[in-house]
């Protein structure tokens, strides 16, 4: 069951969420906070572009940081056809009985950018590391704290047997813009 902004909001007092903006907010840009159903989070002004250098192929169980040049500001541009890496401004504590999906934001998505954040899972924390791609023809600009995708709250009937804390997951509590690991 889709967990509602009641819940999310009850959830997020208790540390499941931190900061939170408990509605949705807009600035002077794209929307973040709390909606109906789920939860737009932000991205931070942490960024990892990729620049392939001499790298003939991304390994994903040898990825070399090289490929990588870290960015921080209030905005990236992403070339054509290429990503970055991103986190989360807000840092996640899931409970036991409860998997996030994510999904991208509609502003984004019109100008060719696919977000993907593989799913949270039960009693996962952390600040989420957010893979940005341009699908597009041009450069395109991403920006800090503001959104960048909602997230969505599926609840169990029951808490899971195993959760990501349990396995130690090699993911658990990051800090930072992690790469992938094997």
């Amino acid at each position: 069951m889709v967990k509602n902004d009641r819940w999310i909001r009850e959830m997020a007092l208790k540390g499941m969420i931190d900061p939170f903006a408990d509605r949705m907010l807009v600035k002077t840009g794209i929307s973040f906070g709390l909606s109906s159903y789920g939860y737009d989070m932000r991205l931070s002004d942490e960024f990892k572009l990729f620049r392939p250098g001499d790298a003939a192929i991304l390994d994903p169980k040898n990825t070399d940081p090289q490929c990588f040049e870290p960015l921080k500001g209030g905005a990236c541009v992403i070339p054509p056809g290429s990503f970055a890496l991103g986190r989360s401004l807000e840092y996640f504590r899931l409970p036991r009985d409860i998997i996030v999906v994510c999904t991208g934001k509609s502003t984004y998505a019109r100008c060719g950018v696919v977000v993907n954040v593989t799913p949270l899972e039960p009693e996962w924390e952390g600040y989420v590391t957010i893979s940005i791609s341009n699908t597009g023809p041009v450069p395109v600009k991403i920006y800090a704290n503001e959104g960048i995708a909602q997230l969505l709250f599926l609840g169990a009937g029951e808490p899971c047997q195993v959760s990501y804390a349990d396995k130690a997951g090699k993911y658990q509590a990051q800090k930072g813009i992690t790469l992938s690991k094997s």
